[in-house]
């Protein structure tokens, strides 16, 4: 792409993905490297598709842009000369989420969040990445160079799988728990550096050096220092005091649940904070109420399928509002923000030199982990591709939790690519969640038969049986 012309074409397959669609009109509209180009909007649901189109072309002419829009229910109409390619769908996943989570707490395994580790991570991908693969071949014979970037959990386990098993794509993965520069804020805030985000300077970022690696969702803070000073103590000590009011990121429900209480523990245990507690308490199996003692922090909540349908729509009625003029569309700049995936297209198209966290090869940035470990880093992320940063040693402990949860992810990858039923068994076996063979083959069994109305048929072959 001619970088200068600054006329790109993002295409988003899941424009009815509430959780990006909505802020990805907003970036679109508001960057002015962007709002000279195409914005693409696919969904297989036509009536929620109609809706976000009819939204952003109202945004855009709110705000005077020439941003084209463009839509349909078949991707193949708009990849031609897509410049970016952005995964983001997840069909009836609320549904599947509450169901792989009910099966999995009949056989003590409890999931929070139920998208990325344990059972739940394991059929996500099962469900998802079947697409992803298909969005993968057609994009190598459509829009060959576009860049591919995925925002679909299991953020790893997609990420790993373009990378293997289509090599020829220029492919990252993204997860929105470390969208800079928010994220060092965060911390800022934490370790008394600024009162409030307002405060943040270009010189206190400069000052502040922030290293934080892992898988995706299992990402720590390895290095916090300001002017030289290590300050992961007093971000640790603000998670302490806060433990019983607090949480981080304002989610709601049992991902917000005792979080600070956990990263505290956790950073007593290991020396190093968590970074994405909501769902990294579920990568360990300390809060998963099987120890014979009683616990100062409780076994995790189950994922609130319902309140998960509520959210929505509300999301829904949002979107609505805005269609009818009830709420007038010129609030609409006001009422959203940046996108962690559109900041990083926006970034690449204009060169801004900015560093993202991107989930891709470590490539020695972890120096005692592999190099194709799939890592997310602190990233400089241009056209030419994605380089990033030094990091230094993964701790001990944490870095042997690490290597199995990659394993997890890889074997996940193998098995719904190859439909191999022997390396779906291996990854379930694998995973850091499960403790009884038996029950690891009852939930396979399980959710196989509830779910077949979403998994792909070759599951259910004899010879899979």
């Amino acid at each position: 792409m001619n970088i200068t012309s600054q006329k790109p074409k993002v295409v988003v397959l899941g424009a009815g993905s509430l959780f990006f669609g909505r802020q990805a009109i907003w970036q679109m509209v508001h960057s002015e490297h962007l709002n000279k180009g195409t914005l693409a909007l696919v969904d297989t649901n036509e009536e929620r598709l109609n809706k976000l189109l009819k939204l952003a072309k109202m945004v855009a002419k709110s705000n005077n842009v020439d941003l084209k829009i463009e839509g349909s229910v078949d991707r193949k109409q708009v990849l031609k000369d897509a410049d970016f390619v952005v995964l983001s769908f997840a069909e009836d996943t609320v549904q599947y989420r509450g169901i792989d989570c009910a099966v999995s707490e009949k056989y003590g395994i409890r999931m929070c969040s139920g998208d990325t580790i344990g059972p739940g991570g394991i059929f996500r991908a099962m469900r998802e990445l079947p697409v992803i693969m298909d969005c993968a071949r057609d994009i190598e014979a459509l829009c060959p160079e576009a860049w591919v970037i995925n925002y679909i959990n299991p953020s790893t386990v997609h990420g790993m799988a373009l990378k293997r098993f289509a090599p020829k794509l220029k492919s990252f993965a993204l997860c929105d728990s470390h969208h800079m520069p928010h994220k060092k804020i965060i911390y800022a805030e934490r370790a008394g550096i600024i009162k409030n985000k307002s405060e943040y300077t270009e010189e206190i970022d400069r000052k502040f050096d922030l290293r934080i690696a892992g898988v995706n969702h299992f990402t720590w803070l390895l290095k916090a220092e300001y002017e030289g000073k290590d300050i992961l103590p007093e971000i640790a000590g603000s998670m302490k005091r806060s433990a019983e009011t607090e949480t981080v990121g304002g989610d709601t429900g049992a991902k917000a649940l005792f979080n600070d209480a956990v990263s505290y523990q956790l950073y007593d245990i290991f020396g190093y904070v968590p970074t994405c507690t909501a769902h990294t308490k579920e990568y360990v199996p300390y809060w998963q109420g099987l120890g014979k003692l009683k616990d100062a922090i409780p076994p995790l909540s189950i994922w609130e399928t319902e309140a998960r349908y509520k959210r929505h729509a509300d999301m829904w009625r949002q979107v609505d509002s805005f269609l009818s003029g009830e709420t007038p569309i010129e609030k609409y700049m006001t009422s959203f923000g940046p996108d962690h995936a559109t900041d990083i297209i926006e970034n690449m198209v204009a060169g801004l030199g900015k560093p993202f966290y991107i989930n891709t090869f470590n490539e020695g940035a972890v120096t005692n982990m592999n190099d194709d470990a799939f890592l997310e880093l602190l990233c400089e992320v241009t056209m030419d591709g994605v380089k990033p940063f030094h990091v230094g040693e993964m701790p001990r402990g944490i870095r042997g939790m690490q290597e199995l949860v990659l394993d997890t992810h890889e074997l996940t990858a193998e098995a719904v690519v190859e439909g191999s039923r022997e390396k779906l068994r291996r990854a379930m076996l694998t995973d850091p969640l499960l403790n009884s063979i038996a029950d690891a083959d009852q939930i396979i069994t399980e959710l196989l038969e509830l779910e077949k109305d979403i998994i792909p048929d070759h599951w259910y072959a004899k010879s899979l049986a």
